[in-house]
């Protein structure tokens, strides 16, 4: 018999006390045990329409829903007794007609009108009226929720959506949108291998797998993968493949199955999953543990590592000693000593010039300075400009090599340099993510470390995410991935309030320098919530006491206080953030980070703090812009690095400020 655990169980599973999370693990483990239930006394739900429903008591209170046939048995629901009854009794559990996924339906006689009657003078248009029952059922719309969907209009569609399939209210959703509707899922062998299914319903093999699964929260876009997101993890690729895609739309999880997929079919197979910073990295590597348990010989084979994390393993593997990487402090002496008698520079372009050409491409001879085409630098150098500065840049070198100091550059550079020449490379396949803020020579070392064969190399990133790196051409090192590039275009994290007032803070179409567009028309949240409110203040204590309110005000309705963000620009602000918060209870496990570290973060609610002027935009870089084009990068990063805290939201979403506030903060009005 086939034994399966459903979205909605763990959904339910996580909202129960830690007393009564406990005892519904050993009632699922004894039902895995002994599928008859014999031990848990079962009992049919009588009301439900569906007779395959059962429940299963698992403490004075609480009450296991499974659905059972001859075939399978799916663990689909926990709840108090009488929430419990109540949702078996209003759903039913088929394979859909037409497309053959196993399907969690509401009964539309037993659900509350779901698109209020709202008077209007001119009636709204409905939304998929142009389309037939054939090509609605093709979606995977349930057959008696056919009227609900032809009937819907703009304002009544979300409510709709929270009722039907994923899959369908996603192919709905991007109707609306592009006009265009989705192309099936392709069937499959049963209804609950059907892409679709498995979106929402996993099968679980044996007792340490139902382990894994019970010990580690499972976030829904973590384990159920959208059909194209599926494709991607499961399509080879002649060379290096690039996938793209706002926040939200699941580029990590594809690296993630992508990489366990790769593991599986090949058992001796060495993989490297690396993202941006170490935290990055661990998190992945828990992610991983959810999607192969520890004991299937798949997560000791994937390492999880920082671009820096990894590097360093290699370079003290060929040079016997960790690197001894020189801290700015160092660069700006040394810089400021070496350049001490030249006229005509000041100390900020110096270090410019060293951080993004010389140091960044492995500048280490007049003629290669000389011939270097310094992109995205608007400041022109010419010959006899590069000459005079190329003796301060080589002295630099040399003073950093004397006292043994490298640079994370160097270090990247020199192991690329060295994984080149050799045939047989440490790694069988290379899977980056964050790979927009991949530097230079961070991509010629991860180019250098994958195979030249299929598959040996994949990149994850979103443009729109650049923070730290100034564009050039991947192409130009090696790296070409025309042609084999692909966007997401489904939002799972952050609802359609939130991820369309955050897009206004980027074009609608981001080029790289390699001429890929990626195309933010068209993507779409698969759930609504409310619109993103955004306050300015008189002072920093009116503030806090506005943002102390609004958190008490989550905490109340709900939301555990570890499923809150706190951001602001820079680390000094962190202590802005941490006065709001003081005297709530709990609070001191809700995440309060610069924003610069909300990367691969994700909550149900996120406040954005210190939204000033002179902040957002940050004062210090702007003065420290060197020439016009690193003053156009710096303002556009800093929109990105708003965006991306802005992103981490699910459902809720303030931004605060104190007069005169940042000139950001309009683009999030309607």
């Amino acid at each position: 018999m086939n034994f399966l655990i459903a979205e909605s169980f763990t959904a339910s599973f996580n909202r129960l006390s830690g007393q009564d999370q406990k005892a519904l693990k050993a009632s699922v483990f004894d039902l895995q045990m002994d599928p008859t239930g014999n031990g848990l006394k079962l009992h049919r739900i009588d009301k439900s329409k569906d007779r395959n429903f059962w429940s299963a008591r698992v403490n004075r209170d609480v009450r296991l829903i499974i659905h059972k046939t001859g075939e399978s048995l799916l663990v689909a629901y926990v709840g108090h007794h009488d929430d419990a009854y109540a949702w078996a009794e209003r759903r039913r559990i088929e394979a859909h007609p037409r497309t053959g996924a196993i399907q969690i339906v509401e009964v539309r006689e037993l659900t509350e009108a779901p698109i209020p009657a709202t008077p209007q003078a001119t009636p709204a248009p409905a939304l998929f009226a142009r389309l037939d029952d054939n090509a609605l059922l093709s979606i995977g719309v349930p057959a008696d929720w056919l009227a609900d969907v032809r009937a819907a209009t703009e304002d009544g569609f979300f409510a709709l959506a929270q009722h039907l399939p994923a899959e369908a209210a996603e192919a709905l959703l991007e109707y609306a949108a592009t006009g265009r509707l989705t192309t099936p899922a392709p069937a499959a062998a049963t209804p609950f291998t059907h892409p679709d299914a498995l979106r929402r319903i996993r099968p679980i093999a044996d007792q340490e797998e139902l382990e894994q699964a019970l010990s580690y929260p499972w976030e829904k876009w973590g384990v159920f993968l959208h059909p194209s997101q599926r494709a991607l993890t499961t399509r080879s690729f002649s060379g290096p493949a690039r996938v793209a895609g706002s926040a939200g739309t699941g580029k990590t999880i594809v690296a993630l199955h992508r990489a366990v997929r790769l593991a599986r079919e090949n058992p001796k197979a060495r993989i490297l999953l690396a993202s941006f910073s170490q935290p990055l990295a661990d998190a992945m590597a828990k992610k991983l543990l959810v999607l192969a348990p520890e004991t299937g010989g798949i997560v000791p084979r994937i390492t999880t590592a920082s671009f820096q994390g990894i590097a360093e393993q290699l370079y003290q593997l060929e040079h016997g000693v960790r690197p001894r990487i020189a801290s700015d402090i160092v660069l700006r002496e040394r810089l400021r000593d070496a350049g001490a008698n030249l006229k005509g520079f000041s100390e900020r372009f110096l270090l410019s010039e060293w951080t993004n050409v010389i140091d960044a491409w492995g500048i280490n001879s007049p003629d290669a300075y000389a011939t270097v085409q310094r992109m995205g630098r608007k400041s022109r150098l010419g010959p006899n400009q590069r000459a005079s500065l190329w003796p301060v840049f080589q002295a630099v070198r040399e003073a950093l090599a004397a006292e043994r100091y490298t640079t994370w550059a160097e270090v990247f550079t020199g192991l690329a340099a060295a994984l080149v020449q050799r045939e047989h490379k440490p790694f069988d396949h290379v899977i980056i993510d964050e790979a927009q803020d991949l530097a230079p020579a961070e991509l010629r070392f991860f180019a250098a470390l994958a195979p030249a064969k299929a598959d040996g190399l994949f990149l994850a990133g979103d443009v729109g995410q650049r923070i730290f790196q100034h564009p050039y051409s991947w192409a130009s090192l090696g790296v070409d991935v025309r042609g084999r590039s692909s966007t997401l275009k489904v939002c799972y994290r952050t609802s359609q309030q939130i991820r369309r007032a955050a897009d206004r803070l980027l074009p609608m179409v981001l080029r790289d320098t390699d001429g890929l567009e990626d195309e933010r028309q068209g993507i779409v949240s698969v759930f609504d919530g409310p619109a993103p409110e955004v306050h300015t203040l008189a002072g920093t204590e009116a503030e806090a006491g506005f943002v102390r309110t609004k958190i008490e005000g989550w905490i109340e309705a709900g939301i555990a206080p570890r499923e809150i963000g706190l951001f602001v620009r820079t680390a000094q602000l962190v202590p802005r953030a941490r006065a709001a918060i003081a005297g709530i209870a709990g609070a001191e496990v809700t995440v309060t980070a610069p924003m610069s570290l909300a990367k691969g973060l994700e909550f149900r609610a996120v406040v954005v703090m210190a939204c000033d002027q002179g902040i957002l935009p940050l004062d210090e870089r702007v003065a420290d812009a060197a020439d016009e084009a690193e003053l156009d990068d710096i303002y556009e990063t800093e929109r990105r690095l708003l965006y991306v805290a802005c992103t981490r939201a699910r459902e809720h979403l303030l931004l605060t400020g104190v007069t005169p506030a940042s000139e950001y903060l309009p683009d999030f009005l309607p």
